[in-house]
């Protein structure tokens, strides 16, 4: 499964009706509520506020809304293109502004689902991978070599004392590399742990 981590929107203009997809990140359900509720507080002179989400490690939560547009033109479409892009705990909410022509249910269809798909689009998607949090401990000499092994986005936790103990995040498949690197460059002194096995979206994994 993949999510984002960040919100991210698109905006087009189809005959004159105005199409603004806007994606969020959630954890819950009452996170999910509380965006649609600014949603319809930010653009409460929009016609409609058609949604879809998903949450789960595999999906299992979902719910989607016409709000009003014909039955299966709407919440159902987003819904699906989330679903196409194996996408969970995830949020799209599509505000539409009508503009005086009617698309019927098929333009319907092709609008809802080309500006919730040009978001996804743009949005930079992270794979939910099987993570550990590890706890390191090493002498100070090795320092740099160690954090040159990790991004900024992986250290968790930090703590000096006769020794430095670093708390990681890392892909769960890369743990015995990791560990290889790490006793080679200090020779067979540094300690691990496995303190928390999680699921957890990382960008780019190996």
């Amino acid at each position: 499964m993949r999510t984002i981590d960040k919100p991210y929107f698109y905006e087009q203009t189809i005959n004159r009706s105005r199409f603004i997809c806007s994606l969020y990140p959630i954890n819950n359900l009452d996170e999910a509520n509380q965006i649609l509720a600014q949603t319809r507080k930010q653009y409460y002179d929009a016609t409609h506020n058609c949604y879809a989400y998903i949450l789960g490690d595999a999906g299992e939560v979902t719910k989607n809304s016409d709000d009003k547009e014909p039955a299966q033109t709407a919440g159902i479409v987003i819904y699906e293109v989330l679903k196409k892009h194996n996408l969970t705990n995830i949020l799209a909410i599509v505000t539409r502004y009508y503009g005086g022509i009617k698309l019927g249910a098929g333009g319907l269809i092709r609008a809802y689902s080309s500006s919730t798909s040009q978001a996804v689009n743009q949005a930079e998607l992270l794979e939910i991978i099987p993570c550990l949090v590890i706890e390191i401990t090493y002498d100070y000499v090795y320092s740099n070599a160690i954090s040159a092994l990790f991004t900024p986005e992986q250290e968790l936790e930090k703590n000096f004392a006769d020794q430095i103990s670093f708390k990681y995040l890392i892909p769960a498949h890369e743990k015995d590399k990791i560990i290889e690197k790490i006793t080679s460059i200090t020779k067979n002194t540094a300690t691990f742990k496995i303190l928390q096995e999680i699921t957890k979206p990382l960008k780019n994994p190996n």
